[in-house]
């Protein structure tokens, strides 16, 4: 069973369990303010085991399962870059991202009691843009879409499009979290295969010339 099967079946329960018990989501919820006066520093991860509703679970738990199959078994392990260590680094990287997503956040809300969020955005971000890195041609499909788009187009207008909704400050939905956690798996893809792959590529460079030889 992959790792990111894992992560969806175990994401899938713990939320729809939450979604009937107001209790257990106080109790994983990413809340700066808590953090911070009561050391809950678990709570950088067990947000993104809990989500606002069905549609959200559903449009985050797809979109892994999609991407993370695909980058932990055609990307990320043999023959490719990180051998059998890949299903490790996919592991890393999906934790890491999950902290790391929520660090603006924190600083920003840490003595606001009010703020809270929730869900595996971040997480899922750093996963797909990982996939776009090594790949950058890999084809995105939109429902309402009726053609393939090259990811890093899509990687482009989606860090464009989060920084310009996450300055704007409107809705419920997490763009920081999206803008930072999509970073951080391009950042740490780029320095996981610079130190660590057995496959010694020029990951940036790669991706440049894919790019520029469309």
């Amino acid at each position: 069973m992959s790792i990111t099967l894992i992560i969806v079946i175990i994401t899938c329960i713990v939320s729809i369990v939450s979604l009937n018990n107001d209790k257990m989501k106080a109790e994983l919820i990413f809340w700066p303010a808590v953090i911070k006066n009561n050391r809950q520093y678990y709570r950088f991860l067990s947000y993104g085991l809990i989500h606002a509703d069905y549609i959200h679970l559903s449009f985050n738990m797809l979109s892994l399962y999609s991407f993370g199959v695909f980058v932990e078994d055609h990307l990320f392990s043999a023959p490719y870059f990180f051998g059998e260590k890949g299903k490790l680094f996919f592991i890393i990287m999906y934790i890491g991202a999950l902290i790391v997503s929520t660090i603006p956040d924190y600083i920003k809300y840490k003595n606001v009691y009010g703020y809270t969020a929730l869900g595996a955005s971040g997480a899922v971000s750093a996963v797909i843009f990982a996939g776009i890195v090594l790949q950058p041609q890999l084809p995105i499909r939109f429902m309402f879409i009726p053609f393939d788009i090259p990811g890093y187009v899509f990687g482009i207008l989606f860090l464009a499009l989060s920084a310009y909704l996450a300055k704007k400050g409107t809705g419920n939905i997490g763009h920081v979290a999206h803008f930072f956690g999509a970073l951080f798996g391009v950042v740490f893809t780029v320095i996981a295969v610079k130190a660590f792959s057995t496959n010694h590529t020029d990951v940036l460079g790669d991706f440049m010339r894919s790019i520029l030889n469309r």
